[in-house]
């Protein structure tokens, strides 16, 4: 079966990095706290006494809008069920309608939210957002002329959030139909593209100013809660990020070469997801104190498996889509976790950091894979060698304990602090492994290239060339030596490891060739 690499550099016809799906959540910045909406009903809406009737009058007429249009433009209005897939529904409904640069329909929804409750106290209602109630919420889902199907939930309660959801994928398709470039779809991804470059550029082109163009076009175009004086007057809605998707899809040539590189994936890197690997795909240093599960998940939906890796509120995935394309995606859920805020201006910087991620989990199941080498190198490893500027570098034996602990350490850090995991991995107390033995062993990994240090720093990396040697030896070790020597000294006669059985058997055939050469040899 072709490695990893050879799957991704003969095999792939066509590579796209893209925005997914993207949730951006609006809000109305001085109606976040109870204080604000008073202040919103006392000198916005002239209401001397801020009520719950007040804010039931705003529902109502919001209600009677969104009938209103609905008949005068005849949009079918849809009752969802509170178990139905609102995906589906929608999917079925926009291939009845043809609808170009419109609403396709309005569906109508009863679901939890945060929405503000008066309660009467001395005389004076005092509002609060601490219980989630169900209340309507409407969905326009909508067909727009540059980004294709989204949707826009409205809340029909104070503080009246809204929900707008597209995908990037979508975008890019509308822009490719724009400039009479061909193309194959993939759901909602590429099969093929006749100028894959030009396919590049325009998933690149796509940024907050696109999106805020979309938004502010539709809340002109749908009712709203809100006047258009009330907006005028500061208490209009702020776009930020709620969820965002961000892919790399490598389509096949063939779709059992595409099966062939999802199967070595999943067989090869169940570990990915320990907290001391996730640190070489997401670049930030996971300890005890991070929060959020570190773990590898492998995800059956049918016949169609997905590999999950989780770091805080982060979802990276990958799975086969379609037969023919190995969707590589991060799923920001909380910006925060990057040390970013959620607002619309920051998803260039996240939509960055999704693909830096997505790209470091490749090459890692790249190098994981592909860690063979050639016997020269692994020679310059394992023998005493001279470098160019005449230093001696000790030898780095397969088997020495100390040795293999090192490269086990080398397999768990990006940035390296080794003592301690070298201790934890050989056993023993910090007084047997000294300081001193640690500094001749950054030497040596040092002098053989497998760790570099910057000038005038303290800090060491793992190379790309250190890794592999880590990985080999470590694999060798764990999968062929353990095994083997577990099969070479067990004494369970009742169920022989069949390695065990082959060597008795050569063993006795020796036996018997010496004892006919020395028959005195049987006699003692």
């Amino acid at each position: 079966m072709p490695s990893i690499p050879e799957l991704l550099n003969g095999h792939v016809t066509l590579e796209v990095e893209c925005l997914d799906r993207l949730y951006l959540n609006g809000y109305i910045g001085p109606l976040a706290t109870a204080g604000g909406l008073v202040t919103f009903m006392r000198e916005q809406l002239h209401k001397p006494i801020p009520s719950p009737v007040v804010l039931g009058q705003i529902t109502e007429k919001f209600r009677d809008g969104v009938k209103a249009m609905a008949e005068r433009q005849h949009i079918p209005v849809y009752q969802f069920d509170h178990k139905e897939r609102k995906d589906e529904v929608a999917n079925q409904i926009r291939q009845q309608r043809g609808v170009c640069d419109g609403i396709v329909f309005i569906g109508v929804a009863q679901e939890k939210a945060q929405a503000f409750q008066g309660k009467k106290i001395n005389g004076q209602f005092q509002f609060t957002r601490d219980k989630t109630v169900y209340v309507n919420h409407y969905y326009f889902y909508i067909d727009d002329a540059d980004f294709g199907p989204v949707f826009i939930k409205v809340c029909s309660y104070a503080p009246w959030g809204i929900k707008l959801c597209l995908n990037g994928h979508e975008w890019a398709k509308r822009q490719l139909e724009k400039k009479g470039i061909t193309y194959q779809a993939l759901d909602n991804g590429f099969l093929s593209c006749a100028e894959p470059n030009k396919l590049q550029e325009i998933c690149d082109s796509l940024g907050p100013e696109q999106i805020e163009r979309l938004f502010r076009k539709w809340l002109q175009r749908i009712p709203l809660p809100l006047r258009p004086e009330d907006r005028a007057a500061g208490y209009d809605w702020s776009l930020s990020i709620w969820q965002m998707e961000v892919s790399l899809t490598q389509i096949f040539d063939r779709p059992l070469r595409g099966r062939e590189f999802f199967e070595e994936i999943l067989r090869d890197n169940l570990d990915l997801g320990r907290p001391d690997r996730v640190q070489l795909i997401f670049d930030r240093v996971v300890t005890k104190k991070t929060p959020g599960q570190f773990r590898t998940r492998v995800i059956q939906d049918g016949v169609h498996p997905s590999l999950h890796i989780d770091y805080k509120n982060f979802d990276l995935k990958q799975y086969f889509k379609e037969g023919r394309g190995c969707r590589t995606e991060g799923t920001f859920r909380n910006p925060n976790d990057f040390g970013v805020n959620k607002g619309l201006s920051n998803l260039p910087y996240l939509q960055k950091i999704g693909r830096e991620i997505n790209r470091r989990l490749l090459e890692v199941e790249r190098v994981s894979h592909n860690s063979g080498l050639s016997g020269d190198s692994i020679q310059r490893v394992v023998q005493p060698t001279v470098t160019e500027d005449g230093e001696k570098a000790p030898a780095l034996k397969f088997g020495q304990p100390r040795v293999m602990a090192l490269f086990m350490a080398l397999t768990l850090f990006h940035h390296l602090d080794l003592r301690a995991l070298v201790v934890d991995l050989l056993g023993v107390s910090s007084q047997e492994y000294t300081a001193s033995q640690m500094t001749y062993d950054l030497r040596r990994l040092r002098l053989k290239g497998l760790i570099f240090r910057p000038p005038k720093t303290h800090r060491y990396f793992l190379t790309p060339h250190g890794w592999k040697i880590a990985r080999l030896f470590t694999r060798l070790e764990a999968r062929v030596f353990r095994p083997a020597i577990a099969m070479f000294t067990s004494n369970d006669a009742v169920v022989p490891f069949p390695l065990r059985a082959s060597l008795n058997r050569v063993d006795a055939q020796l036996d018997e060739l010496i004892y006919q050469a020395f028959p005195q040899a049987k006699a003692s």
